[in-house]
């Protein structure tokens, strides 16, 4: 175990974020567990409790900046200090082409999964840097690296996270601040999982899904999780875009 250290985890409420909430607790890290939904918070600090650290479980919508200051202001009074870990892990989707994407579903995707991402960074790095230094694990995917069909809205949010994340890393790492993407292929998480339900024949989409990676499965967001925890302890790791899909780009 650790030295006690804080990690602050959006979307901890379910998926990867909650995997990763567990896994960073697992390592000693204290979570903030961030998430829209408060029973998800919550899920997520017994999780966090039964792998023996402490989570301060915290329900806001990312896309409130105000909301989320004061959660950090609440969270470095009661842990002490800056945190150590920003892991972004909040994202949503809409399935559609370009044209097909409203402007409504366009500002809510690039919302949730980049401006508000740029909120948690431009709120939490000031601190980072007083503090001495920290990490930040963003959330990307394999749509930020490659053309996915039917995710416009979602491949230029994730897109953006790269580029974000890497202009983190050029111009904070002088300060003692790594900043890291990470992106997943496709995972068997509860948002697949509704995306999945709502399709035509759910059976074809989970296949044509499956057979995107070269083992022919989905990712698990425990493995996901697991990368993440790589980022987070990974010195010499700065700027980098990490993607861990089973082989669906290589191809």
């Amino acid at each position: 175990m650790h030295d006690a250290r804080t990690a602050i985890v959006t979307g901890a409420g379910s998926g990867i974020g909650y995997a990763t909430a567990v896994a960073l607790a697992a390592e000693g890290y204290r979570i903030v567990a961030v998430d829209i939904a408060a029973d998800g918070t919550e899920r997520a600090a017994d999780a966090v409790a039964a792998a023996g650290s402490e989570a301060l479980p915290v329900a806001l919508d990312v896309r409130d900046a105000d909301a989320f200051e004061a959660a950090v202001d609440r969270a470095e009074q009661h842990f002490g200090g800056a945190p150590e870990l920003l892991a972004n892990i909040a994202g949503i989707g809409v399935a559609a082409t370009l044209t097909e994407t409203s402007r409504e579903d366009w500002d809510a995707v690039l919302g949730v999964n980049l401006t508000a991402l740029f909120e948690t960074c431009r709120i939490v790095l000031p601190r980072m840097v007083a503090a001495g230094g920290g990490c930040i694990v963003n959330v990307s995917s394999v749509a930020g690296v490659v053309g996915v069909r039917n995710r416009a809205a979602y491949c230029a949010s994730k897109a953006g996270v790269i580029g974000l994340t890497r202009s983190i890393a050029v111009d904070y790492a002088d300060r003692g601040i790594r900043a890291n993407a990470i992106c997943p292929g496709t995972v068997a998480s509860e948002w697949i999982g509704k995306i999945l339900a709502d399709a035509p024949d759910p059976g074809a989409a989970r296949e044509a899904m499956e057979k995107r990676q070269l083992d022919g499965r989905m990712g698990t967001p425990e493995e996901v999780a697991e990368g993440i925890v790589f980022l987070a302890g990974a010195r010499f790791a700065n700027g980098s875009a990490f993607v861990m899909d089973g082989g669906m780009t290589a191809i």
